[in-house]
């Protein structure tokens, strides 16, 4: 059985009101976000994409990928795209004692250091999943931590690409924060359903923006 909702519940947003779920339902604009990258297999890829539509989105990075393919972080950052923490090493919250988890969270920021970018105030937590004592702390530091209201599920090697594609085009609204994932576990239901969810959201003349 699956823990997590494709569409998140408002029980959900009620009882995390101070974490972002979504944006205004006002303005045309939708939010797609990656986690887990940046890495060469498929993030050069999805730029290009991106690039396509004149898309921007969210990419939620991991430290010491970062570290690895700083060619292709400073890419994304060159062309317009936002980016947040997602710690350095992945780690699952509920898992990890608060004082490893902040030490992993600040270790991100280290990864950036030497370089010329601007330090992020948006973190996500990997697996969506973070205790009320991490949260506090991160937000005292001054992070957003930002959620979402759509799951692709494009990780679960248990879903089609087809359903991968519905998962997403049946819960999107304006406003909606998209989850999508860099990563070589989602690499083939990726491909298949970016392109589309792409040119659906242009059709609808729904902006494509990044989160600041």
């Amino acid at each position: 059985m699956k823990l997590l909702f494709t569409k998140t519940p408002k029980f959900v947003t009620w009882l995390f009101p101070k974490r972002i779920w979504a944006f205004s339902r006002s303005e045309k604009k939708v939010y797609l976000t990656f986690d887990d990258g940046p890495i060469p297999e498929v993030t050069p890829w999805v730029l290009d994409q991106l690039k396509a539509y004149n898309a921007k989105a969210t990419f939620f990075c991991i430290g010491e990928n970062i570290k690895k393919h700083t060619n292709i972080f400073e890419r994304t950052i060159s062309e317009g795209h936002a980016f947040g923490n997602h710690s350095f090493n992945h780690l699952k919250g509920t898992e990890t004692s608060t004082e490893k988890y902040i030490q992993n969270v600040d270790a991100f920021e280290k990864s950036i250091q030497n370089l010329k970018i601007q330090k992020s105030n948006l973190f996500r937590p990997p697996y969506g999943k973070i205790t009320k004592k991490q949260a506090k702390i991160l937000q005292k530091k001054g992070y957003k931590i930002v959620m979402w209201d759509v799951l692709s599920y494009d990780w679960d090697k248990d879903i089609s690409e087809e359903k991968c594609l519905q998962n997403v085009l049946q819960n999107i609204q304006p406003g909606s924060i998209v989850v999508f994932h860099d990563s070589v576990k989602a690499e083939k239901n990726l491909r298949f359903v970016l392109p589309k969810v792409l040119e659906n959201l242009s059709n609808q003349n729904l902006k494509l923006v990044a989160i600041t």
